[in-house]
């Protein structure tokens, strides 16, 4: 395994990394999304209530390499799945320097997240800030999500990482404890209580996307599942335990027979990509890690060389599909970069790739001005600085790495 990366390499990654995090602090962390369409009242009108004229509106929008949002009304705001990827970000610098600049801005964020619960659940849950219409179902503003809830619990849960290294120093701040931690936990009781699964078999289960519908989709369930095995591991509630491991089962046991696994199980999901590969592959190591239990080790092992294998090209353009390369997506690049990073202990490969997509990604995506474009396609590409999507992804990514590399 590596234990350094080449000085080029560091000078590259620290240099967009500031470049970055300039940029969106610059603009508040609030910016635009690739499905924000219905945030303009002139195309939300438009709709006239129908959910595959939205679908049109915000495909329209998400797939134009010209940013239409200004003409059209769409605001800049604050992302609430961006806000928890920032606030891991910010949790990460700080335990890399120590800066209190980086404390406050895990102050600001927690505080924003803990504001922006969506009410009226059994658990603390959480949304996206705009009417989301897709092929499944309609979700309305601050609907709640398991891909958001689990995100931003996670990163509540990362909060205390700082408290129990650094409350000398801070002790004020170590008054999150009182409520970070227990509003993880409530997260878990919005995944239990509050969504649609369905139980195939007694030992299996697969949450629903939102408690709107009975979409099953692969990366969710085991987002959801890790949220439940993590803070399992602190609680030491079996039913937690027991229910991420039979959403475990239900995705391992899925899995194609040549290692790859489909979004969803739906008929019109089935097909297999980059980045939710990458986060099915994240999810099940650490849900296996944190129930001790190894029973996932094969589907783990072949859903990686599959990945490996068939999502990129030998100079670290991440492919979205396995048979073709564009659109090549900047959140493809981010996950790989994480994903690589995550199995750097088994596969001493992966972090020389970490660095080999980032270096490309950071080449051939990222704006003289700091920010990350959104799509390369074969003939254009789509600049749009998409704050959820893009950014703060690649802030997390970048930072992972450098974190990852100041271990060694």
């Amino acid at each position: 395994m590596m234990t350094s990366a080449p000085t080029w390499d560091e000078e590259i990654v620290h240099s967009a990394l500031i470049r970055l995090e300039q940029w969106v602090e610059a603009q508040h962390f609030k910016g635009w999304d690739p499905h924000d369409a219905l945030n303009s009242p002139l195309l939300k009108r438009l709709t006239f209530g129908n959910r595959w004229l939205g679908i049109a509106w915000v495909q329209l929008l998400k797939r134009s390499p010209i940013n239409l949002r200004p003409l059209l009304g769409v605001p800049k705001g604050y992302n609430p799945k961006g806000m928890g990827l920032f606030l891991a970000s910010y949790v990460r610098k700080y335990q890399m320097t120590g800066d209190p600049l980086h404390l406050e801005r895990v102050r600001f964020l927690v505080d924003w997240l803990v504001e922006h619960i969506s009410p009226g659940y059994s658990g603390a849950c959480w949304g996206y800030n705009f009417d989301w219409p897709n092929r499944g179902f309609f979700a309305p503003a601050g609907a709640p999500t398991i891909v958001n809830t689990a995100f931003i619990a996670l990163a509540l849960l990362d909060v205390r990482e700082i408290l129990e290294e650094d409350d000398k120093r801070f002790v004020e701040f170590a008054e999150f404890v009182k409520f970070v931690v227990p509003i993880a936990r409530s997260a878990c009781d919005f995944i239990l209580n509050d969504l649609n699964p369905i139980r195939p078999t007694r030992d299996e289960l697969c949450f629903s996307y939102t408690p709107l519908d009975r979409r099953y989709v692969h990366n969710a369930n085991l987002m959801g599942a890790w949220l439940l095995a993590e803070v399992y591991s602190h609680t030491q509630e079996l039913h937690l335990a027991e229910h991420a491991l039979a959403a475990a089962r239900y995705t391992a046991r899925r899995q194609r027979p040549n290692g790859s696994w489909s979004y969803g199980e739906a008929p019109n999901d089935g097909w297999v990509d980059n980045f939710h590969t990458g986060f099915v592959l994240v999810a099940l190591k650490r849900i296996a890690a944190y129930l001790e239990a190894d029973e996932f080790d094969d589907a783990i092992a072949r859903g990686y060389s599959f990945w490996k294998e068939h999502m990129f090209l030998f100079d670290g353009a991440p492919k979205y599909y396995p048979d073709r390369v564009y659109p090549i997506d900047v959140h493809c690049v981010a996950q790989a970069v994480l994903t690589f990073l995550e199995f750097a202990e088994r596969d001493p490969e992966a972090e020389a790739w970490a660095w080999r997509v980032a270096r490309w990604g950071i080449e051939h995506m990222q704006d003289t001005k700091g920010y990350f474009h959104y799509q390369i396609h074969r003939h254009y590409r789509i600049r749009i600085p998409y704050m959820r999507w893009s950014q703060a992804w690649m802030l997390r990514a970048l930072t992972e790495l450098t974190y990852a590399h100041t271990k060694n």
